[in-house]
């Protein structure tokens, strides 16, 4: 394999502490990310190809309820060629939702928005996603031809099979596998629903957030492969997508360990399925341009 072929890195984050505060790292144990991490850090971090792929193209992804921080996101995906898509972040149950997505889209960067995100597994409504107002909201996000990455924790996952049984013309794709209980080792209810969840056709799941839910400073590939073997059965490699969660994951061995992992889990895969989990899973459902392509693109809010 050519090692000149694409990888896509379909989760990753910025932040500017100086200019934005993020409250949620001054929970325990993020000292060590609190501080700024823009792209040129994340070229600096991701070296090691995975399987002959290098890093070509991102998706960053929203960590504030913050449309102002939105809006940094686009902006920076119009300077920087290393993005090519955004996770943004719009208030769900607003009534003017249709308004801020057409408002988002026609602003700067605007045609790199490609999905939205709430910080579900925050929510302590076990329903948060079945409100009705959400659901509308949801609803107007797919008229506008975006896409919903779900980010649930394992007990939160039934709310994500309601969603797709629910709304089966809106793509999803699931953040970090649902995060599995790795630490626990009883992977048996995060199973079921995941299976359960694949059995939608227009879901997909980042493998991604996956070192984070282990221990941080012990876990090895052999703790990180019952996940993947049930990812890999339950969605098949078209509807896997390779994501760093950098730098969150610079809190378990960074983005280089977690490349490595990968290749290692990829090992059996045909030279076909390492490159729809490594790039065309996240490329379809971004809709990313090639990397000879130019990087204009048309508004998916038309």
């Amino acid at each position: 394999m050519s090692d000149t072929a694409e990888l896509v890195d379909s989760h990753h984050h910025v932040w500017n502490l100086g200019h934005r505060p993020q409250p949620w790292l001054e929970d325990p144990g993020h000292e060590p990310i609190r501080r700024t991490f823009d792209t040129a850090g994340l070229r600096s971090a991701a070296t090691r190809p995975i399987a002959g792929h290098r890093l070509d193209t991102t998706v960053v992804v929203q960590c504030l309820t913050s449309l102002p921080e939105t809006r940094e996101l686009l902006t920076l995906a119009d300077k920087d060629p290393l993005v090519g898509a955004v996770v943004g972040w719009v208030d769900l149950t607003s009534l003017a939702i249709g308004e801020i997505l057409d408002e988002l889209c026609a602003g700067p960067g605007g045609s790199y928005l490609r999905a939205v995100r709430h910080v579900v597994q925050g929510e302590q409504d076990p329903e948060w996603l079945q409100r009705p107002v959400v659901e509308r909201g949801l609803r107007t996000v797919g008229e506008r031809g975006l896409g919903y990455d779900v980010l649930v924790r394992s007990h939160q996952l039934g709310q994500a099979v309601r969603l797709a049984e629910r709304l089966p013309e809106l793509p999803l794709v699931l953040d970090h596998a649902g995060k599995p209980p790795i630490v626990g080792g009883d992977l048996a209810d995060w199973e079921r629903q995941v299976r359960q969840l694949a059995g939608h056709p227009q879901v997909r799941c980042k493998v991604s957030g996956l070192v984070t839910e282990a221990e941080w400073e012990k876990w090895t590939t052999v703790d990180i492969r019952p996940v993947w073997n049930v990812l890999l059965s339950a969605f098949g490699p078209q509807r896997l997508m390779f994501g760093s969660d950098w730098p969150v994951c610079t809190l378990a061995g960074g983005w280089n360990r977690w490349a490595e992992t990968v290749e290692k889990l990829l090992a059996d895969c045909s030279e076909r399925e390492t490159r729809s989990i490594l790039a065309g899973t996240a490329t379809d459902f971004y809709r990313l341009s090639p990397p000879e392509t130019t990087r204009e693109r048309t508004p998916p809010c038309s």
